[in-house]
């Protein structure tokens, strides 16, 4: 679904986007191909969810930067080298990344056959000029038109320590936005 592709995981609520990404680094992972992180110090990023999760934590590559667009800069060197399944970028809640770089991980990432995935947290209250979370659901992208799939990560507690997670497909360039996806998970050990 997300190989070869550019895609953008966008939320308010950054555990559940948080979930799909790691359910995307642990999948990665289980077909055996090499899964990355990115992300800057105040990101999501938080290794021991990612070991309740299941993800195997000396096979992950994790890469820190400071905002990004560094973090863009570090995916197209890994992405270019050919030998990443799955890389997740934590943009954070300004996302800046210049088109071009765009347009050349969205071309790596086919060639490559990777997941290119960004994590925004569209409409954060409080972050100035964080862009707005579109509620037409028309799929307009903070990174740009270059996404080839944006999808929205939400939530829902069911029950002491499950939630239910789901992602609302705002754009698919391949399949239109006519599908779903839901899972029931385990919160995060901060979270039961």
């Amino acid at each position: 679904m997300a190989a070869g592709r550019l895609v953008e995981v966008t939320g308010r609520e950054d555990t559940a986007a948080l979930t799909m990404a790691v359910r995307l680094i642990l999948d990665a992972q289980r077909a055996g191909e090499q899964a990355a992180w990115i992300a800057p110090s105040e990101g999501l990023f938080f290794p021991p969810d990612l070991v309740a999760n299941g993800v195997d934590l000396r096979a992950l590559v994790v890469v820190c930067v400071p905002d990004g667009t560094a973090g863009a800069r570090a995916a197209d060197r890994l992405v270019r080298s050919g030998s990443f399944g799955a890389v997740v970028v934590d943009v954070g809640p300004v996302p800046r990344i210049p088109p071009p770089l765009l347009a050349r991980l969205a071309s790596l990432a086919q060639r490559h056959h990777t997941a290119l995935v960004f994590l925004t947290q569209g409409g954060v209250p409080g972050h100035p000029g964080a862009p707005s979370v579109n509620t037409a659901h028309d799929g307009a992208s903070s990174l740009g038109s270059l996404i080839s799939l944006r999808v929205r990560a939400r939530r829902q507690r069911i029950a002491a320590g499950r939630f239910r997670c789901w992602l609302e497909v705002l754009k698919d360039k391949r399949r239109g936005p006519t599908w779903r996806y839901d899972e029931v998970c385990r919160g995060a050990p901060g979270m039961r």
